[in-house]
């Protein structure tokens, strides 16, 4: 097993990273000329989050590792790890976030107020973001959007949350629990470097480190799946 989380770790530090640069500078050149670019783009992203997954999840079929370690668990508060002003500051904002998205999809749907704001932020977005090429367009791509954003929540929790945690621990027990949060954060920023590195790399592994904080708050990444979906869904509000 161990053979097979190291190749594991190794992909996530340079594959991602590397390839996936390179490959969202193909793609924006790309999507300027070919209009079924954004949805080929979409079919392999999703192929590429899901091809170390099902890896991850052969590894708890087939070896001695757990569901359980990897956070496919039912949610069990636990402030013993972090202490509980870490664990329940980590839940208070997680919770402000949930409630913040949750806002602005449902206002989406049936406020015109609300559908007219995330439409002028997405167009003011649109302007000056390095992701806008990949943000959906048409309504196939926003169909398509929904399974984007369905992967990315699932797969990249179980790989970088739920695995990454597990396999820095494994291999490295001497660590302490905070080096391993921001270890496994810096390894999911590096995999959104494409984003720049103000918005892509630095953003992300902020945002990684709260969901470290959650995912070990709450002993289990279920509930972060669908927090990074809504997180992805929202993208493509606006008209």
């Amino acid at each position: 097993m161990d053979i097979v989380i190291w190749i594991l770790l190794l992909f996530l530090l340079f594959y991602e990273p590397i390839f996936g640069y390179f490959d969202f500078q193909r793609f924006k050149q790309k999507v300027k000329t070919d209009h079924k670019a954004r949805l080929n783009y979409y079919n392999n992203t999703i192929i590429g989050l899901w091809v170390p997954t099902i890896t991850i999840l052969l590894l708890t079929i087939f070896t001695e590792l757990t569901f359980e370690e990897i956070g496919i668990s039912i949610p069990n508060l636990n402030t013993e790890t972090l202490g509980k002003a870490v664990t329940y500051t980590g839940l208070g904002i997680g919770l402000l976030y949930l409630l913040f998205v949750l806002y602005f999809i449902i206002g989406f749907n049936f406020s015109d107020k609300i559908k007219k704001e995330l439409t002028k932020k997405k167009k003011e977005d649109w302007e000056k973001s390095v992701i806008a090429p990949l943000l959906p367009v048409t309504e196939s791509e926003k169909k398509r959007w929904n399974y984007v954003s369905l992967t990315a929540g699932l797969t990249e929790e179980v790989i970088y949350r739920g695995f990454t945690l597990f396999a820095l621990a494994y291999l490295f027990p001497n660590l302490s629990i905070w080096v391993i949060i921001v270890l496994s954060s810096l390894v999911f920023g590096l995999a959104h470097t494409y984003q720049g590195f103000l918005m892509g790399f630095v953003r992300t592994s902020f945002f990684a480190i709260l969901f470290c904080i959650l995912y070990i708050g709450l002993g289990s990444i279920l509930p972060l799946i669908l927090l990074h979906f809504l997180l992805d869904y929202i993208a493509k509000l606006g008209e």
